[in-house]
């Protein structure tokens, strides 16, 4: 009975957790539900050596939670895996959920060896993942704000030359005189928004730009700057929403992590391939697109480029190189062929991948 493995699905909420434990290849599990605190998940441990007569491994769905339960239970010497709830398998027909049968079906899953495992970020790295999306989260806030005047704007007529946005721009608008003064209190009320999330959007990145400047992160972020349209607040948000490139077997892993595969559903004879998946994570997968459109121009090194290369690896070095060959002859040929030019991104972005994860693979 020593060598017996006791699998347990947890259905993680809020305020409880929904156990349900499976000892060798048993058919009916025991379950039971314990508070989400701290010394509750430590009496469970406890109940779950006694219980097990083997080794004791616990799964539950990544979510809302976060990864507090993996840590506490790994804190007491538990084996606690966090799974993938996008690649849960799921029966068709099954159209009864509770979260009892969630609990039980996890923990069926994980003795049939069927869930794919989440490498779960550090502390230390999932609090500078979590600066990068309030940086992303204040640059959404500011896009907003800038349409609403914008729009204001548009439906009284008043449509700028120039640029929109710059210092001039911005004079502009100040030098427009409303005919109501309940227009005036909005616009000055758009404008302070503005303001205080351009504010907002300097000092996180100056506090992004602090931390790509030390250890860990500063010799990954100076590898990933010898990439033609990546500079340091780029790279720092690619490693901190990534965490751990070696996770990714291959190039095409990660290609698919980040939703830039395209989607299939063939049966037969029959091919069939849609659009990108647009799966896994939505930041990591618009920063690669948004690089993609500086490979729309001539290869070339410019001062800038040339700068942030001082120093580099030339493996690295080299490898950029290749990429900016590549990419820039394949957005020109793609274009010639009449793609959209979203789409031409798009590919070149997922081409972009492989490079990136090439370049961060150590040195054979």
């Amino acid at each position: 009975m020593e060598n017996v493995t006791t699998y347990v699905g947890i259905d993680a909420h809020k305020k409880d957790l929904f156990i349900a434990m499976l000892i060798g290849t048993q058919e009916k599990p025991v379950t039971w539900t314990v508070p989400n605190e701290t010394q509750a998940v430590r009496r469970l441990v406890r109940k779950l050596e006694r219980s097990a007569p083997g080794p004791v491994r616990c799964y539950y769905e990544a979510g809302p939670c976060g990864y507090t339960l993996q840590r506490e239970m790994a804190t007491e010497r538990v084996s606690c895996q966090v799974v993938a709830p996008a690649l849960i398998p799921r029966k068709p027909g099954e159209k009864i959920k509770t979260n009892r049968r969630d609990a039980h079906k996890i923990a069926e899953l994980a003795r049939a060896e069927l869930l794919t495992e989440v490498r779960p970020p550090t502390p230390a790295e999932e609090a500078v993942r979590d600066l990068g999306r309030a940086r992303d989260d204040a640059r959404e806030d500011l896009q907003r704000c800038r349409h609403r005047l914008g729009k204001l704007l548009l439906r009284r007529g008043l449509h700028y030359p120039g640029r929109n946005w710059t210092q001039a721009h911005r004079h502009w608008i100040n030098g427009i005189e409303w005919g109501h003064a309940s227009t005036g209190v909005v616009v000055n009320d758009y404008l302070l928004a503005i303001d205080q999330l351009e504010a907002r959007l300097t000092e996180l990145d100056a506090a992004l730009t602090t931390i790509a400047e030390k250890g860990p992160y500063a010799e990954p972020v100076g590898w990933l700057r010898c990439f033609r349209g990546i500079d340091t607040l780029t790279a720092i948000l690619l490693l901190a929403e990534l965490h751990d490139f070696q996770r990714f077997h291959d190039p095409r892993a990660l290609m698919a992590y980040v939703g830039l595969v395209p989607g299939e559903n063939s049966s037969g004879e029959k091919h069939r391939r849609g659009r990108i998946t647009r799966t896994g994570n939505a930041l990591v997968r618009r920063l690669l697109v948004e690089t993609a459109w500086h490979y729309q121009h001539r290869a070339g090194i410019g001062p800038a480029l040339a700068r942030r290369r001082t120093g580099q690896p030339s493996r690295v070095i080299a490898i950029a190189d290749r990429a900016q060959q590549r990419l820039c002859r394949r957005f020109r040929r793609l274009m010639e062929q009449h793609k959209p030019a979203p789409k031409t991104a798009v590919a070149v972005a997922r081409e972009l991948a492989g490079f990136l994860w090439a370049a961060l693979q150590p040195a054979q």
